[in-house]
C-alpha cells in the first residue's frame, strides 16, 4: 500500500498508509488527523481540506481545476504549493507524497 507523509499544524510528521482510489483528504482523515476539517466532505465547495505540498513533488500531481484555484484564493494562507486534498486521488504514483496541513483560516 502506498504511503503518505502528513505534517500536522504543530509540525509533527507521520507516515501513514493510504488506500489507492481514495482522495488524499480521505487518507488523512482516516488516519486520525482531525485538524483537517474537510467540512464539505470532498465536494470541492470549501477550502477546509487545504494542504501545502512538498515543492519537489508538485509535478506528480494533476493540474488544478478552476474551481479548486478559486476556492484556494479564498484562503489567507494560500501558498504557491497549496492544493485541496479532496481533489487529489491517491495512487501508487503518489507513494511518498508529503503534505502539510495548512493553517486554519
Amino acid at each position: 500500500m502506498p504511503k503518505l507523509i502528513v505534517v500536522s499544524r504543530t509540525g509533527i510528521e507521520s507516515t501513514v498508509e493510504g488506500e489507492v482510489g481514495l482522495s488524499v483528504m480521505e487518507v488523512i482523515r482516516q488516519n486520525g488527523f482531525d485538524e483537517l476539517l474537510a467540512v464539505c466532505g470532498g465536494c470541492c465547495s470549501c477550502a477546509s481540506c487545504h494542504v501545502v505540498m512538498d515543492a519537489a513533488q508538485m509535478e506528480k500531481l494533476p493540474a488544478m481545476s478552476k474551481d479548486e484555484d478559486e476556492l484556494l484564493d479564498s484562503s489567507s494562507n494560500r501558498e504557491a504549493n497549496s492544493r485541496l486534498s479532496c481533489q487529489l486521488i491517491f495512487n501508487d504514483l503518489l507513494d511518498g507524497l508529503r503534505v502539510t496541513i495548512a493553517k486554519e483560516d
